[in-house]
């Protein structure tokens, strides 16, 4: 299921969703009052407080890529603080994850992935992208989960609007850019092991690693 607050097509699906990550971000938070009703796509990823979480989770900066590739021209800020990245100019081999802070297979995804990171970061990137309306959980999230790799935010649920993409409505999602920028995968997540990101990045991105 998808995490939307988008107030515009696909209402019903999308309140629904989303008072799924209100129950998540609930749960994150531990009190009742720490966490807003859904609401309009300007919320704000970038505060002193959310900065501060970010440093405390260890989640490294946010690096705007130089390449021309086939992702779309959409630019997403940085999750916690940090620059804007335009998904077009992103340099491959990367390996894209979309997820959100309620999501159950994210949780066990997003540690592989840490551990692939740690690993192989410097022949294939990793970068999430978070889709939710509340960055306060997500950065709880990834700081729970150990993740430290880049991390985008899209709380409008922009990314799902992009034409050129095939992003579907579950979590997690994977879209994999080569050297080149072309996306040579896109897929449903629910990887668990740092063994079959590496077998994912081999096949799809012609690197042994």
């Amino acid at each position: 299921m998808r995490p939307g607050s988008r107030t515009r097509g696909g209402g019903g699906r999308r309140g629904v969703v989303a008072a799924a990550v209100v129950v998540a971000a609930l749960l994150l938070a531990g009190c009742s009052d720490a966490i807003s009703a859904p609401g309009a796509t300007n919320v704000e990823v970038d505060t002193p407080a959310l900065r501060e979480m970010k440093v405390e989770a260890g989640i490294e900066d946010c690096r705007p890529g130089s390449g021309a590739g086939e992702l779309p021209d959409l630019t997403l800020p940085c999750l916690g603080g940090g620059p804007d990245v335009a998904l077009d100019s992103l340099d491959g081999p990367l390996i894209i994850n979309l997820w959100f802070s309620g999501c159950g297979p994210c949780r066990d995804e997003m540690p592989a992935l840490q551990s692939f990171y740690a690993a192989y970061g410097d022949q294939v990137g990793v970068l999430g992208i978070d889709v939710e309306n509340y960055p306060e959980a997500a950065i709880s999230f990834a700081g729970m989960v150990g993740a430290t790799y880049p991390q985008l935010a899209d709380p409008g649920g922009e990314i799902f609007d992009q034409p050129d993409l095939r992003v579907g409505q579950g979590f997690p999602q994977f879209i994999v850019i080569d050297a080149d920028g072309r996306v040579v995968h896109q897929a449903a997540g629910g990887l668990d092991t740092e063994a079959e990101v590496v077998a994912m990045a081999e096949e799809h991105l012609g690197v042994t690693l």
